[in-house]
């Protein structure tokens, strides 16, 4: 398995954006690393776009993933490679979408998503294991984001 260099990083704009800008070349727990990169990223985007411009750009970084993804996979000879982290990026941007804009919103956002990303309980594992590519690669995080976002809305519904 090669790891990727800063050299890859910057070979193709696709290892560029799945790597996350550079935040999967981190060698210890890049996931998190790429988690970390996506809360100042949805900053900005959350301060010049209104929810809806704000939905379009998350599904329009899924798709772009899902090309980004398969050629660095691909290029680095393991379909979903831990420096790939652009996965990361768009699904915590969809956690933050629908959380509260706190510093405790955001914290429980990070350490739900990663909990669920790294655990990948029902059906996650299933789909992680099943699909393959780009697509695999970006599914099964916006599946971890959309438990993070069941108990975020659960501990809002109970007034927490």
């Amino acid at each position: 398995m090669t790891q990727p260099t800063a050299n890859f990083l910057v070979s193709h704009p696709a290892h560029f954006i799945a790597l996350g800008f550079g935040s999967g070349l981190a060698p210890r727990a890049p996931g998190t690393f790429g988690t970390l990169a996506a809360l100042p990223l949805y900053w900005l985007l959350q301060s010049w776009l209104a929810l809806p411009a704000l939905l379009a750009v998350i599904a329009a970084g899924f798709a772009l993933g899902i090309w980004a993804c398969a050629v660095a996979g691909k290029n680095l000879g393991v379909s979903d490679h831990g420096g790939i982290v652009w996965d990361e990026i768009v699904a915590m941007w969809l956690v933050l979408a629908f959380t509260p804009a706190s510093w405790l919103g955001w914290l429980a956002a990070f350490g739900l998503f990663r909990f669920f990303d790294i655990l990948k309980p029902w059906p996650i594992r299933f789909f992680d294991t099943r699909l393959k590519n780009g697509f695999g690669v970006m599914f099964d995080d916006m599946l971890a984001a959309l438990y993070a976002l069941l108990i975020i809305k659960g501990w809002q519904w109970l007034g927490a």
